[in-house]
């Protein structure tokens, strides 16, 4: 393996230059898909049939409490893959933990929101709408969860080999895909909650 000392870790060798565009594909197919139930819930928003409507049931507590700590795990990793570069393990391990912490209790309040919910009478089959909010929140909320799984299985493998171009370019790969449920979130912030609030 020839590794390139002259650029960062996560991009020293042409395996980790390959990762990672490879992984910029698989985030323009997750545009994708995130278009799709976007354009889905702005068709069916309005089709409420007798259940409730955003207007009801969103609340501005929840919702920037899920905003703040999704928002702060963001700033977070991205303080693990500066600890990185500076070659401070135990800085990077730290923050990505404080990251997964911060993405679960996202992850907790989402569940408590769909508690909430079904406790006023929406569930995926009252209506249109709420099979379409269901489904995007449940989706972005899915990827969150499974960004928890893989956080946890970087941290053992920096934990174990330390940095390496193998364990670098995993961790920054892993903070685009965290960056950009972010990214997700501000629209569905936007143009979903503050909308459907107005």
């Amino acid at each position: 393996m020839n590794i390139d000392h002259s650029k960062p870790l996560e991009y020293s060798t042409e395996t980790n230059d390959l990762n990672i565009i490879g992984f910029w594909v698989f985030i323009g197919a997750e545009i994708a898909l995130f278009a799709t139930l976007f354009a889905a819930y702005f068709i069916l928003e309005g089709r409420v049939a007798d259940g409730p409507s955003g207007g009801h049931l969103f609340v501005i507590s929840t919702l920037m409490i899920q905003t703040f700590v999704l928002l702060t795990s963001s700033f977070t990793i991205g303080l693990a893959v500066n600890a990185m570069r500076l070659g401070r393990k135990g800085a990077t391990i730290g923050f990505f933990i404080i990251t997964l912490i911060l993405g679960l209790g996202f992850v907790g309040v989402e569940i408590y929101e769909f508690y909430e919910y079904v406790h006023e009478g929406l569930t995926l089959q009252t209506s249109a709408f709420s099979a379409a909010l269901f489904t995007l929140l449940g989706t972005h909320g899915a990827h969150v969860s499974f960004g928890l799984f893989w956080g946890i299985a970087i941290i053992i493998q920096l934990a174990k080999r330390g940095f390496t171009p193998r364990t670098a370019n995993k961790t920054f790969i892993f903070s685009l895909y965290w960056h950009f449920l972010d990214v997700v979130w501000i629209f569905i912030f936007s143009f979903v909650y503050l909308k459907g609030m107005m």
